[in-house]
């Protein structure tokens, strides 16, 4: 018995490493690209590290603010990823909290018809959000891109089932309090999914910085659009075998706050994505 075990861990463990081969490969040598010259990307073809290391390519991609200002699409990733996610959490922590503790009538039937809607493919909504957006006034801002996705469901479902697991009888207790819903919701509840909120706000951070179709659609001024958007108008700039050092170079500044998020957050997301850490009945 323990022999199996043995070998299906060492398995387990081949297999992982084998997934993070595959992983870091392609990372490795868009990293080691963006330090190459152009010659040597055209001559040498597959090479995992650059024969001479250089920082020109860096360098060209910073000083082009006219036609690529990547720092200000940065920037602009940055607002809109912040905004929509410190949103996100106050949305989906309401109406988690009024799906799981509120009671009224058609409440569950609400919730899965919601649910179920929810299922249904994104880009069926694509021509109706923009023509709302267009109505608006929001093409070519950042509430084009901060707004849509706000309540959805898939988080709200994870907060309603992180709320089911924590006892009533904390609520009914701060209601002999003299405590109303807004106080329960703010001083009792609040506190107890923070877990789920943080798995949430990391999925919601990440889902808006990488979002790629969307921002293209919405956004036609340069200035404004964000990094995934700028990468593809790149393309037209650094593309074709011209400038591809640049290119891998501006991919390269894109995946950083990300990669950023992932350090420094590794430890509350490992907490937080066990939906049964809140409070045990």
């Amino acid at each position: 018995m323990l022999k199996k075990i043995s070998i299906s861990k060492y398995i387990a463990y081949l297999y992982l490493i084998m997934l993070c081969v595959i992983w870091v490969i392609p990372v490795l040598f868009g990293i080691s690209t963006s330090f190459r010259s152009q010659a040597e990307v055209v001559s040498t073809g597959f090479r995992l590290f650059p024969v001479n290391w250089i920082l020109d390519n860096y360098v060209t991609i910073l000083e082009n603010t006219s036609t690529a200002p990547i720092l200000r699409w940065l920037s602009n990733s940055v607002f809109i990823a912040v905004m929509h996610t410190f949103l996100v959490l106050v949305i989906i922590s309401v109406t988690g909290y009024g799906y799981s503790r509120m009671k009224f009538k058609g409440r569950d039937t609400l919730f899965f018809t919601l649910l179920g809607i929810s299922f249904f493919p994104g880009v069926v909504n694509i021509i109706p959000s923009y023509k709302i957006i267009d109505v608006l006034g929001w093409v070519n801002t950042a509430w084009a891109m901060i707004i849509p996705g706000l309540a959805g469901m898939g988080n709200i479902f994870l907060v309603r089932q992180f709320l089911r697991g924590i006892p009533t009888e904390l609520d009914e207790s701060a209601r002999v309090d003299g405590a109303g819903d807004f106080r329960i919701y703010f001083w009792v509840i609040l506190p107890l999914i923070k877990p789920i909120l943080i798995v949430c706000g990391l999925f919601s951070f990440v889902g808006s910085w990488n979002d790629f179709l969307w921002p293209v659609i919405v956004y036609t001024d340069v200035d404004k659009m964000p990094i995934t958007a700028g990468l593809l108008l790149l393309q037209d700039i650094y593309g074709n075998y011209r400038m591809i050092g640049q290119l891998m170079g501006s991919a390269m500044l894109a995946i950083i706050p990300t990669l950023l998020l992932f350090v420094f957050a590794q430890k509350y997301f490992i907490q937080s994505i066990n939906l049964n850490s809140g409070i045990k009945g």
